[in-house]
């Protein structure tokens, strides 16, 4: 779906938090780190995000381009390879014995394995990732729809949340991790993708498995998934924010 006018609300978005932040990038652990500080956070974020609930259609889509408009490189930002030894053991093999979690508030908690991920109804589309450091890039995707996902397993009444698990560890050892509310989660361009450009995912891009959630920025879109987990609230998972980053001053919502 094109975007109205001439104006590239992404782009025009992305320079403008560049812009703003910039004069903080110094200080912006001390400040995340400060109640006050993150209360505002939380609040403005809040706000936001229940503005755009409210503004904008549901099941509204990203623009999504032609395969010509593909970009000749696609950056493999943030972690490229996990490293560890149990990954390196998956990829060596094709990730034969890699399998997808799905637990926490379903009514049927399953282990699949990337055949049985990739039987799942799918969707391909092409669409542009935006990185929060300013950069852009577009590629096309197939995936197992995250909706296909959550109707087999059965979301329990009382799950508000999607919580992403990945194989990569942090230098602060902790396992990275993101999430999404169900509306996102639901969304019919949200998808767990295994293919990237027609190929099977690289290990840069995330190999075997990574979050695409296309209205959002890029630092949502988590990579080497291996568990899905359904919960109520944030309590108890890391500092409680919902996301690596975001448990380090970054936005939950990253709607764009």
């Amino acid at each position: 779906m094109a975007e109205p006018g001439g104006l590239d609300r992404r782009r025009f978005l992305l320079r403008g938090l560049g812009l703003a932040a910039a004069p903080l990038v110094a200080g912006c652990d001390r400040l995340s780190e400060s109640r006050w500080v993150a209360g505002i956070l939380r609040a403005g974020e809040a706000v936001t995000h229940g503005v755009q609930r409210t503004l904008t259609w549901r099941r509204a889509l990203a623009r999504e381009f032609p395969e010509s408009a593909r970009s000749a490189v696609f950056p493999g930002n943030g972690t490229t390879d996990p490293g560890t030894a149990a990954y390196q053991a998956l990829a060596a093999s094709g990730f034969a014995e890699w399998r997808l979690e799905v637990r926490g508030l379903v009514e049927r908690p399953a282990r699949l394995s990337l055949p049985e991920v990739r039987a799942l109804p799918a969707r391909t589309q092409t669409t542009r990732h935006d990185c929060v450091e300013g950069w852009s890039a577009i590629a096309t995707w197939t995936g197992a729809r995250m909706s296909a996902l959550l109707d087999r397993v059965g979301v329990r009444p009382e799950a508000r949340y999607v919580v992403i698990r990945c194989a990569d560890l942090m230098s602060s050892g902790e396992g990275y991790y993101e999430s999404i509310d169900l509306v996102d989660a639901y969304h019919e361009q949200t998808l767990l993708a295994y293919e990237m450009n027609g190929r099977p995912l690289p290990v840069a891009q995330g190999a075997p498995l990574r979050l695409r959630v296309e209205r959002q920025l890029g630092y949502k879109m988590a990579k080497y998934v291996t568990a899905v987990e359904l919960v109520e609230r944030f309590d108890g998972i890391a500092r409680g924010r919902g996301g690596y980053w975001e448990d380090r001053g970054y936005e939950w919502y990253a709607g764009i």
